[in-house]
């Protein structure tokens, strides 16, 4: 088989074999680099998955609003008055202006997967002598269903909302003593009310969210709150979920209204993700210098230990480029070899840190994610910091004299 490989592989993988001690111990190296590299990367992206997971479970990416509502001073024919105190005025409930024009607008654009107009308010929940302030979302199912995936966490009834049912939060039923097929009274500031049936019981992954979630018909909501054909929020999903930033700006741009996206709605989280992304390309870095140091020190005492060896091969007629490419190949091939343990010890150490690390509630820490990606880019950053820590001993073994080599 050797007869078929060019010399450069043969002497490269002779010389490794030689000081297979050396081998060993510069393998493992970087096989922990490596390891640490797809354990830290791929919890990280498992965290941050598991979070967005909790974050989008209740909430849509991008919610339209009404915009603040902003106190004018008066003026007089001269001007304005100046001795005026202009103070912030209390934010009533209002409707959309033109909603279903900027709802059309919205499922016209190309980054938007859904659009749903919905409207919230508070109102009182009573049952019995329970009583519990909760928030009243109308909604029309089938839009918003694609957005909020209330059904999926459904425990309890199906999520049916005609004009007399009402899906409630799992605490807020245990507060109130409800269970499916009970009649709650709902009833508005207003004075107005309605009494609607329990059809499910949903469970959002957040005990804050449980006790006040209250889903009802769209068109229920609007004479409760006292806003027939009037909704206060609209909803959207677009396919970029990191992109949703950009898109709230723009639709804030060209529309009378305020465009909050999750991002922003969420920013102690993010600037807690880029602090650990921060740190886990710091942790990269510095595991990659000292993988390339190693493999740097190990071929550097090689080009030392097999000067002579060296210096036979060139008076043999070996070229200083077959030289050099001899001890970039050993490089290569320490870096590539050592990516393969690695990866799998990243692997399997991920595997058991996220079968043992549960929740209170005995549920997953974080999701496990393995992407082919990480191994790919792991494999390459190891064999490209191998070529480069080879760099220099390979220079110096093309450099030798052959004649000083060989006496020496």
């Amino acid at each position: 088989m050797n007869r078929w490989l060019p010399f450069e592989w043969i002497a490269a993988v002779r010389f490794l074999r030689d000081g297979r001690l050396q081998t060993l111990f510069i393998i493992g190296g970087i096989a922990i680099g490596v390891g640490v590299i797809v354990f830290m990367s791929a919890m990280l992206a498992g965290l941050e998955a598991n979070f967005i997971k909790r974050v989008l479970t209740s909430q849509p990416q991008i919610q339209l609003l009404t915009p603040d509502q902003v106190a004018r001073p008066l003026r007089s024919g001269r001007g304005v008055i100046e001795d005026a105190i202009v103070q912030r005025p209390s934010q009533r409930v209002i409707s959309i202006d033109q909603w279903p024009k900027i709802r059309d607008q919205m499922l016209a654009m190309s980054e938007v997967t859904a659009v749903s107009p919905t409207i919230s308010g508070s109102v009182l929940a009573i049952r019995g002598d329970a009583s519990r302030a909760v928030t009243l979302s109308g909604i029309e199912p089938e839009s918003y269903f694609k957005i909020v995936k209330v059904p999926d966490y459904i425990v309890a009834g199906e999520p049916r909302l005609t004009s007399e049912d009402i899906v409630i939060g799992t605490e807020l039923a245990r507060d109130l003593g409800a269970v499916v097929g009970d009649k709650l009274n709902v009833q508005a500031a207003s004075g107005a009310n309605r009494v609607l049936t329990v059809t499910a019981l949903v469970d959002l992954g957040s005990k804050g969210v449980n006790q006040r979630a209250a889903y009802v018909a769209l068109r229920t909501a609007q004479s409760l709150l006292g806003m027939v054909g009037g909704v206060t929020t609209i909803d959207i999903t677009v396919r970029d979920i990191y992109a949703a930033e950009n898109i709230a700006q723009r639709i804030q741009a060209a529309n009378v209204v305020k465009a909050d996206s999750w991002i922003k709605t969420n920013a102690q989280f993010f600037t807690a993700v880029r602090a650990q992304e921060t740190s886990n390309t710091l942790i990269r870095v510095f595991v990659a210098l000292s993988v390339a140091f190693g493999i740097a020190a190990v071929l550097i005492v090689s080009v030392i230990q097999r000067s002579k060896e060296i210096g036979i091969l060139r008076a043999m007629g070996t070229s200083r480029g077959q030289i050099l490419r001899v001890f970039l190949l050993q490089g290569g091939l320490l870096g590539f070899i050592g990516s393969l343990f690695g990866a799998a010890m990243g692997a399997g150490a991920l595997i058991y840190w996220h079968a043992v690390q549960r929740q209170a509630d005995g549920s997953e820490l974080f999701p496990l994610i393995l992407e082919r990606q990480l191994f790919v880019y792991t494999a390459l950053l190891a064999t490209v910091t191998g070529l480069l820590a080879a760099t220099a001993p390979a220079l110096r073994a093309a450099k030798l004299d052959p004649v000083v080599a060989i006496r020496g």
